[in-house]
């Protein structure tokens, strides 16, 4: 916040910014009466507010979606359905004619990133390793989210304990990443396996792929939480988001140090 607060007076003072637009800069959230925004938080964090799709109205996404867009370079929605996402393209189409909103039907993303905006990408990777073709959809969102965080990310697909030896041939890969995120479902062993292999922060995804004694997740969960291996840490079943935005936050803490901040 006070880097933030420096930056607008300096702007003030040199005449490159009015009152008006500074107070705009230093508003702390927005109520649209549904939704308070908290406009802050990218300077708090390091990312500005994400947009969580599952229970709100298209509208209701809409409104939030474009009311981010006046304060923030990229805006990301997650868990939005097909339908919803044809009424926002439909929607902020009109609005914003010359700018490009990205839908991914896998990862169910919706996000944009604004014309002007340079990406400052990270020094290395983040590595998603997925279990099976069935976790792929956490995977994604695990992806996307780390790629719109500025992290430079390495997709593994498929590499499951059932074929060991698919994992094995890109060890190197893996271990030259800064954070590494492992998703699977069934019984969840991957994550104990990659952590046991690489030196590198281990973040493991349980999905609720899996039959009946998988319970929905539960069991690769649990198995995760029980993992063996050390330097692996656990986020919520299917939350590939989660994961994802936990990884930036080490590869900010990594940035910082190795530019001495």
């Amino acid at each position: 916040m006070q880097n933030q607060l420096s930056h607008i007076l300096k702007m003030v003072e040199q005449g490159n910014l009015t009152a008006e637009e500074a107070l705009k800069g230093l508003k702390p959230y927005e109520s649209l009466g549904f939704a308070t925004l908290d406009l802050q938080r990218e300077e708090r964090t390091g990312f500005p507010e994400v947009i969580y799709g599952e229970g709100k109205t298209a509208e209701q996404i809409t409104g939030i979606f474009s009311k981010l867009m006046q304060y923030h370079s990229k805006v990301l929605a997650t868990r939005i359905s097909q339908e919803k996402a044809n009424i926002l393209l439909k929607t902020l189409q009109t609005s914003y004619a010359n700018e490009q909103f990205l839908y991914d039907e896998a990862a169910r993303t919706f996000h944009w990133i604004a014309k002007n905006y340079e990406e400052q990408w990270k020094q290395g990777y983040i590595a998603v390793v997925c279990a099976g073709t069935s976790d792929l959809p956490v995977a994604e969102e695990a992806a996307i989210t780390a790629e719109l965080m500025g992290n430079k990310v390495e997709r593994l697909y498929d590499v499951g304990v059932a074929g060991l030896h698919r994992l094995l041939n890109h060890l190197e890969m893996i271990e030259g990443a800064n954070v590494v995120i492992v998703v699977a479902g069934m019984e969840g062993a991957l994550a104990s396996v990659v952590g046991g292999l690489v030196s590198k922060p281990v973040v493991a995804v349980p999905t609720s792929v899996g039959y009946g004694a998988s319970m929905n997740g539960i069991a690769a969960l649990l198995s995760m939480l029980s993992s063996c291996a050390s330097g692996v840490s656990v986020v919520n079943i299917d939350n590939g988001f989660g994961a994802a935005y936990f990884a930036g936050t080490l590869t900010n803490t990594i940035e910082k140090a190795m530019k001495g901040c």
